[in-house]
């Protein structure tokens, strides 16, 4: 049994060892907070940031796995301005790794100040050997940020495939998701498909230590753009830029069977991949500045008259409101007279009936045409023909918007009886609108919508919207429905099969486009030329191959090129074969239409 007294003592002893341990606690606090100054430099050292994990952006396919759009490594800086050091740091070494004036550097740690806790770009588009540059100098408040950027390996579809711009205020303040900084698709597909293309951004908790070790802690991974594969055949659209080089105009080639896209070029064009980087800003102006535009994507924006092409929607609106039978024949003297109109046209042989009307595309013919269909007593006036003869022309796809997957489509333009009492004061009648029978007038058509009206036709009646993106196995792409839904015309099947005959006529008996002719492929096609009141005129055709189960329908057209067989049907001919036989057979055509130089001056002249 223990003692009172040895209890005491007990209770002394511990009371004596507990105060031992606080004070030697207290002091080594004192110690360390007071004392040493070295803790509190070392304290000031270890801080922590949070970044942004920037994804990379899905890559870009072809229809046969070909790499368009790939991604490659770069840098931005940024800077803290609130840890800059106060004693100044050595812009000189600064300005040359990131190639920064001291002006611009000077102007953007100003900028800087009015955020001082946030991380603010000082420069970006910085390579790995700049990262490293900058990691040895290692200035306190500045550091860099990985994210991917833009490669494109083949250097082509400049309009096709669109480019990336940092993001503006205007879509900051539509998209709140996005931030100062923030890399978007402007154009093509990458804008076309951003939300696709773009992932997720992620953010990492970035702990520094002191002796320069440095830690990212994971608060949320990024997520990877997810990948698509689009309709373009590479192989194609690079042989199509090749043979519009030197020239202004389009082409577009679609799978009838499935409305995909196969070609869209725009000429003139641009590499992509000199809008990437440190100089997009420079080459972007360069390209502005370019008085043949060729940031316009002609393929979907350009209005252009289709000319003969067009004979073809009246041949069909003929047929069905029976106003026209493929036997009638009718008259050409050099073209259509009545009065004081005259519609010229080239010398054939007169009277003609619809087939070789179509072969020979002669203006007289379809002059004749378009009258029968507006002053068709069964509509009562030829307002009311004419308004028939619209809704007609619109369901062929012409005067809207396709409503296909690719931004900034243009409707074309398809003038209404509205306009036209407008414009002649309500005098107006079928000879006054003459100039519609042959695709010329008021007219407008894009490429995309001519080359649309060319897989109607193979289709015998229907289309699909075109469109630029396949959807996956999985179809985690969400492709609208729109674009496996067909689209039927108010012509019915058998017509089309009169018209096509007569396009296989023109190209494999006695027709204006011979040329574009394929052994054992039973091509089809029409010429155009349409007239242009500033110079040349324009050099059209659209053509789909074969006669039976078409596997390809091409829409080219040549500003200033001339008679449509001239410049379009042989590059028509030369994508046909490509794609039908893989292989192209005649290289003096190809080397014929390469070199071939147009005189552009209506583009080249001096901008005042």
């Amino acid at each position: 049994m223990i003692s009172h007294y040895e209890e005491q003592t007990r209770k002394r002893i511990s009371f004596i060892i507990l105060i031992l341990i606080f004070g030697t606690f207290i002091a080594k606090l004192v110690t360390l907070q007071i004392l040493d100054e070295s803790y509190e430099a070392s304290a000031k050292d270890n801080y922590l940031r949070y970044v942004i994990k920037y994804p990379p952006r899905g890559e870009v396919y072809d229809r046969n796995g070909i790499a368009l759009v790939q991604n490659k490594e770069c840098y931005d800086l940024m800077v803290i301005s609130k840890d800059i050091p106060k004693n100044g740091f050595d812009t000189t070494t600064l300005c040359q790794i990131t190639n920064l004036s001291y002006k611009k550097l000077k102007t953007r740690l100003s900028s800087a100040r009015y955020t001082p806790r946030s991380g603010y770009l000082i420069s970006k588009y910085l390579t790995l050997e700049q990262k490293l540059l900058l990691d040895e100098i290692n200035i306190p408040g500045f550091y860099t940020v990985s994210r991917t950027v833009r490669n494109y390996p083949l250097n082509i579809g400049g309009n096709l495939l669109g480019s990336i711009g940092e993001v503006t205020p205007e879509m900051l303040a539509r998209n709140p998701e996005y931030t100062i900084g923030d890399y978007v698709g402007t154009e093509g597909i990458e804008a076309a498909y951003e939300k696709v293309l773009c992932g997720e951004k992620g953010l990492a908790l970035h702990n520094i230590y002191t002796k320069g070790n440095e830690h990212d802690s994971i608060i949320k991974a990024p997520i990877h753009g997810q990948a698509i594969t689009c309709t373009i055949d590479a192989k194609l659209q690079l042989l199509a830029e090749r043979l519009m080089h030197d020239k202004v105009g389009a082409v577009v080639a679609i799978e009838p069977a499935t409305g995909e896209i196969l070609v869209m070029a725009s000429s003139p064009t641009f590499d992509p991949n000199e809008l990437v980087g440190a100089q997009r800003g420079n080459n972007y102006m360069k390209e502005l500045k370019n008085p043949r535009n060729p940031l316009f994507n002609r393929a979907v924006k350009g209005r252009y008259p289709p000319g003969s092409t067009f004979k073809l929607a009246n041949g069909l609106i003929g047929l069905e409101e029976s106003v026209l039978l493929p036997q009638n024949r009718y008259p050409c003297h050099q073209g259509y007279t009545l009065g004081k109109i005259h519609v010229g046209c080239h010398s054939h042989p007169s009277p003609l009936d619809l087939s070789y009307a179509i072969a020979t595309s002669c203006n007289a013919y379809f002059c004749y045409v378009f009258r029968n269909i507006l002053e068709n007593r069964k509509f009562g006036s030829v307002k009311k023909g004419f308004e028939a003869w619209r809704e007609y022309v619109e369901s062929f796809g012409f005067g809207k918007k396709l409503n296909s997957d690719f931004l900034g489509e243009s409707s074309g333009f398809l003038p209404s009886k509205a306009y036209y009492d407008k414009k002649y004061r309500n005098a107006w009648n079928a000879l006054t609108l003459l100039s519609l029978s042959i695709g010329q007038g008021e007219l407008g058509c894009t490429p995309l919508q001519m080359a649309n009206f060319a897989a109607t036709i193979a289709n015998r009646g229907y289309y699909y919207i075109p469109h630029i993106i396949r959807p996956d196995s999985q179809n985690t792409l969400n492709i609208d429905k729109r674009f496996s839904t067909k689209k039927y015309t108010m012509v019915r099947k058998e017509n089309y099969d009169i018209i096509a005959q007569g396009m296989w006529r023109g190209v494999n008996v006695d027709g204006t486009c011979r040329l574009a002719a394929l052994k054992g492929w039973d091509v089809c096609g029409k010429t155009g030329t349409a007239q242009n009141p500033r110079g040349k005129d324009h050099s059209t055709f659209i053509s789909f191959a074969p006669l039976h189960n078409p596997k390809i329908a091409v829409a080219v057209y040549v500003e200033h090129g001339g008679f449509g067989a001239d410049m379009a049907v042989p590059i028509a001919t030369l994508l046909e074969e490509q794609y039908l036989t893989d292989t192209i057979t005649r290289w003096d055509l190809y080397e014929n239409i390469v070199n071939k130089q147009i005189n552009y001056k209506v583009y080249d002249r001096v901008q005042k």
